[in-house]
C-alpha cells in the first residue's frame, strides 16, 4: 500500500531519495515542446536516471526520458531523451554553481509536477550517501514502521 499520489504530481524520483541526502530544494520551470506536454499529461516520463548539470551559467536536465505518444504529429521528429533547459532565477543559479563547484554537491531532480498549468521540476542540492548511510536510513525506516505498528495496537 503506497501513499496516495497528489493530483498535480507527474512523476517522483524515489531512487534519488535512496542514493542522496538532500540539503535544499529549488522549484524550476522547464522548456518543453508541445508533444512533450501531451506525453506528460499521459504520465509517460521517467526521472530515475536523470541528473542536472550547470553549463555556461545555465541549468540543464539530462537523461529525463519522455516517451512520445503514438498519436504525435507526423512532421515532428520526437527525441525522447533530449537535454532540456531548466528555468531558475539568476540568484538561485549562482547559489547552485557555488555549492557544486566549491562544496562538492550534486544537483538531482526529485519530482515533476503541474503548477497553475505549467510544468515544474523540483531539484535538490544533494550529497551522495555511502553504503553504510543507506543501511542506517533503512534501519531507521524499519524502526519507524515497527513503532507505528506497536502504537496502533
Amino acid at each position: 500500500m503506497g501513499k496516495a499520489k497528489p493530483d498535480n504530481l507527474i512523476v517522483e524520483n524515489r531512487k534519488a531519495r535512496h542514493d542522496y541526502s538532500f540539503e535544499s530544494h529549488f522549484e524550476a520551470g522547464i522548456v518543453l515542446q508541445g508533444w512533450e506536454v501531451k506525453s506528460l499529461r499521459a504520465g509517460r516520463v521517467q526521472l530515475r536516471d536523470s541528473h542536472v548539470i550547470l553549463k555556461k551559467g545555465e541549468v540543464w536536465l539530462l537523461n529525463c526520458l519522455i516517451t512520445p505518444l503514438s498519436s504525435a504529429s507526423t512532421h515532428v521528429n520526437p527525441e525522447p531523451a533530449r537535454t532540456r533547459k531548466l528555468l531558475l532565477h539568476q540568484k538561485e543559479i549562482s547559489h547552485l554553481i557555488g555549492s557544486v563547484e566549491r562544496k562538492g554537491y550534486t544537483i538531482v531532480p526529485t519530482r515533476m509536477y503541474w503548477k497553475k498549468g505549467l510544468v515544474k521540476v523540483d531539484i535538490a542540492l544533494a550529497k551522495g550517501k555511502k553504503t553504510h548511510d543507506k543501511r542506517q536510513a533503512e534501519k531507521q525506516r524499519d524502526w519507524q514502521r515497527e513503532q507505528s505498528r506497536l502504537l496502533k495496537r
